[in-house]
């Protein structure tokens, strides 16, 4: 009986500790990673390359979620959405999600290092920085717009799977960056719609907290817009052909349904049909990046 018991805590640590990563969000940005290698060459992306580089991107990006649970574990002890988390609930310390977090970020550096390049480690280095520290200490509590400058260490990751293979820093990965960097307010921003009021409780100064609902819906239509322009990019030079053209036109007609329909509807449900809608944008997005470089090239 007393094994049972054991074996059963420990499973619980275990899916604890697992939590902390954000596994979620990490799976996204590796995604994003991997997309990144593979268009960064024409054929197939070596395979060490490819293990020992999404490893390393996916342990520094586990590593920053888990530091970010430890520095907003006050802010998630307030907020219905993250109030379960483990810190809050005191299934692990603080120290214990520190070690942890520790433990993924050097590892991730190591592996960055030693098996695929110096440039790559640094640039998922100050990526890590960029979220854990400059945006959840600083950014996250000074301005509204938070998620706007703070989206930079969210866009990464394609430029990081591209250095991995290419040891360089593209204009085609910026270009990578850039739709992601465009995609991450109004995704962020129709969440903080939805969540406003646990915002607001938390002192966290959200587009919707600070200059309330509707001037947040009208910023999302807007960004949307410019996401629709800016996901063209790739094909006008020549990164992808017309299969990612018919894609990303497609993809943004849904999402710009979503928010007009956000603008001009108060819809209680509609804020995360929205976010919803965003994650899946981007999933496929990158998806029609991926068969058009290989299945067809562009021109």
């Amino acid at each position: 009986m007393n094994q049972q018991v054991m074996r059963i805590a420990k499973a619980r640590r275990m899916s604890d500790y697992y939590e902390l990563t954000k596994p979620k969000v990490v799976a996204l940005i590796v995604f994003t990673a991997v997309v990144g290698m593979f268009l960064a060459t024409p054929g197939m992306v070596p395979l060490d390359i490819l293990f020992f580089g999404t490893l390393g991107i996916g342990l520094a990006a586990a590593g920053a979620a888990a530091i970010n649970h430890v520095l907003d574990r006050r802010v998630d002890a307030q907020m219905q959405r993250t109030q379960h988390r483990p810190l809050p609930t005191g299934q692990l310390s603080e120290m214990e999600a520190l070690s942890f977090a520790f433990l993924l970020a050097i590892s991730s550096m190591l592996i960055l290092v030693v098996w695929i390049n110096p440039l790559t480690a640094i640039l998922t280095f100050f990526t890590l920085i960029g979220y854990a520290v400059v945006y959840t200490v600083f950014l996250k509590r000074a301005t509204p717009q938070n998620i706007v400058i703070g989206g930079a260490a969210g866009a990464a990751p394609p430029v990081l799977g591209w250095a991995a293979v290419t040891n360089t820093i593209d204009p085609n990965a910026l270009l990578l960056f850039l739709i992601v960097f465009t995609w991450t307010p109004p995704h962020f921003w129709a969440l903080a719609i939805a969540r406003k009021d646990e915002y607001a409780k938390a002192n966290i100064p959200m587009l919707p907290v600070t200059h309330g609902v509707e001037f947040t819906r009208l910023q999302i239509l807007l960004y949307t817009i410019l996401l629709v322009i800016v996901s063209v990019l790739p094909f006008l030079t020549r990164m992808s052909g017309l299969l990612y053209l018919f894609g990303a036109l497609a993809l943004g007609a849904g999402f710009l349904y979503y928010a007009i329909s956000l603008k001009t509807s108060s819809r209680p449900d509609l804020p995360m049909k929205t976010f919803g809608y965003s994650i899946t944008y981007l999933f496929a997005l990158f998806s029609f990046l991926l068969v058009d470089h290989y299945l067809l090239p562009a021109p």
